[in-house]
């Protein structure tokens, strides 16, 4: 899987930082986490193929979160999009995506579907399975993870040893036996499971007791540090997180790494609120409009 960061800025974009959007691209297909103004022309600006988005995961109706979905269903339009968009939004809420879609009554010739946002599994689909669970913010807002499915994997020495080869790997993989002189070899004699790689995208929320939990053990923490420790009290009114927070919910997770975004525009020298998070949890990066993580 490849994350591909389009907008990292927190409420209202800068110079640098775009509003929220977080690609994940994974088999040619890619994932969108969150929509906010401006997202299609990242797209262009860091060489991802838009035509590429089947599925798009709205955290919360806030208007940085949502508002890019009207540009780019648009986009696709003019592209002569046929296959379905895909577009899950909080339960509840639908209204808000619909309002973007026919605000213009413009000519959209491919089908777009709406699912609520529930917490559990929401889509599984070509080796991926995407959950939601809940954040602690001002409106109903979910954080998600986007999974590998666990694979058998061929250990190749010993498939070597035991002279494996050609048509028997495929008939292994079907879960028959294959004969080797007088052994019988089966897949569980050949094989080991590979777990899937797990990432866990987090914004828009106070530190919530689900968040270790549903995060357990991720390769990857994408989570909201709109604000550094001296600004707490301003995180807390209004439903945010500070760095050193974030990080306390990527060590108690578990976390291989965490990637902070979601950065307010106050913060144009981000080394301060690196250092802070740090402090807490080591392996810990700030993104940057553009930037691209392979797990």
């Amino acid at each position: 899987m490849e994350v591909v960061f389009l907008g990292t800025a927190g409420s209202v974009p800068t110079r640098e930082r775009s509003l929220p959007s977080v690609a994940v691209v994974h088999n040619g297909r890619t994932y969108l986490l969150d929509c906010g103004e401006g997202t299609q022309r990242q797209f262009f600006l860091h060489s991802l193929n838009i035509s590429k988005v089947d599925y798009i995961f709205i955290s919360h109706v806030h208007g940085d979160h949502i508002i890019g979905i009207a540009g780019l269903i648009r986009t696709l339009a003019m592209n002569n999009r046929s296959r379905p968009l895909t577009i899950f939004i909080p339960a509840g809420y639908e209204e808000s995506a619909r309002m973007l879609i026919g605000f213009d009554r413009a000519v959209i010739r491919y089908q777009i579907i709406l699912r609520p946002i529930r917490q559990g599994k929401l889509v599984e689909v070509d080796g991926i399975t995407v959950g939601a669970f809940r954040l602690l913010h001002s409106v109903p807002t979910y954080g998600f993870t986007i999974k590998e499915n666990d694979r058998l994997r061929f250990d190749k020495e010993k498939c070597r040893k035991l002279g494996i080869k050609g048509e028997m790997f495929a008939e292994l993989e079907k879960g028959c036996a294959v004969r080797v002189g007088r052994r019988v070899i089966r897949m569980s004699s050949v094989s080991h499971l590979q777990k899937g790689k797990r990432i866990a995208y987090i914004t828009d929320t106070r530190p919530a007791a689900g968040i270790p939990k549903a995060c357990r053990d991720v390769d990857l923490m994408i989570h909201e540090a709109t604000y550094m420790a001296g600004m707490r009290q301003y995180a807390v009114e209004r439903g945010h997180s500070t760095s050193a927070e974030a990080a306390t919910m990527a060590r108690r997770a578990g976390a291989k790494e965490l990637v902070l975004f979601h950065i307010s525009a106050r913060y144009k020298d981000t080394s301060a609120l690196l250092d802070e998070a740090k402090a807490v949890f080591r392996n810990t990066r700030v993104a940057y409009d553009g930037m691209k993580i392979r797990i």
